[in-house]
């Protein structure tokens, strides 16, 4: 198997799933779009990955890029038909690249925050072995208002009622974090616009009141990781061999 990568900033990588990769010996490719990399031939590749990003999906004037990337999108998921999973931004250019809407999330979930599932999540070949309701880590200020008309919300929070979904049966998405390893709420902090949202609504110190929380949970979200993975890789390999 081949996977692509879509990055809007070199720090949201695919955090721990890099590790599952890796055991897997599964080859990867990461296109660091704000860097202004080019979307190779989709053709080449056998699932694809969109992670999160400090823009908005509808921040076209200044990141001119997600343009051709929600077209890259909506051929991968529409014409080609592959694999797709989408985490937080990647959630939300799914929607807004295959006829769903964004919008502001009011207020905006940053922090760790409790996500259920719904009674289709609870019977999706991908997030059915996740916690009925667990902690998660938000940091957006971004929804998805409306999902495409072929899509199943899979997961939800009294906040925000889409917090996963999955469109048609090959594209899956989230708008929590599920890859996060033991430094990512330290590293995110770095990040001026992450950094800001997070004091806005928390206000001084709440990045180390963050990491603090959140600490106690890790054996819990990386647990939730692997089988989030491993249930995804399920789903792609048995796609490839149908197909």
């Amino acid at each position: 198997m081949r996977l692509l990568v879509f990055q809007h900033i070199a720090i949201e990588h695919p955090g721990i799933f890099r590790d599952f990769l890796k055991q897997d010996g599964i080859r990867w490719d990461a296109v660091e779009l704000d860097e202004g990399q080019p979307i190779p031939d989709l053709r080449a590749y056998d699932a694809l990955w969109v992670m999160g990003g400090p823009m908005d999906v509808w921040d076209v004037e200044d990141n001119p890029w997600l343009i051709s990337e929600k077209r890259a999108i909506r051929q991968w998921v529409r014409d080609l038909k592959r694999p797709f999973l989408g985490i937080c931004l990647g959630h939300q250019l799914l929607a807004d690249s295959v006829g769903g809407t964004c919008g502001p999330q009011r207020p905006p979930e940053v922090g760790i925050m409790e996500v259920s599932l719904t009674e289709e999540g609870k019977r999706d070949p991908v997030f059915a072995r996740q916690p009925h309701t667990a902690m998660a880590l938000q940091w957006h200020g971004v929804r998805v208002a409306q999902p495409p008309e072929d899509a199943v919300v899979l997961a939800s929070s009294p906040a925000c009622r889409v917090q996963a979904m999955r469109v048609g049966d090959r594209a899956w998405s989230a708008q929590y974090h599920v890859e996060l390893e033991d430094n990512t709420i330290t590293a995110w902090g770095c990040v001026p616009e992450y950094a800001a949202a997070l004091e806005k609504t928390h206000g001084t110190g709440a990045l180390q009141r963050m990491a603090d929380e959140a600490k106690p949970l890790m054996p819990t979200f990386k647990e939730c990781a692997r089988r989030l993975y491993q249930d995804f890789m399920k789903a792609a390999s048995e796609m490839a061999v149908a197909s």
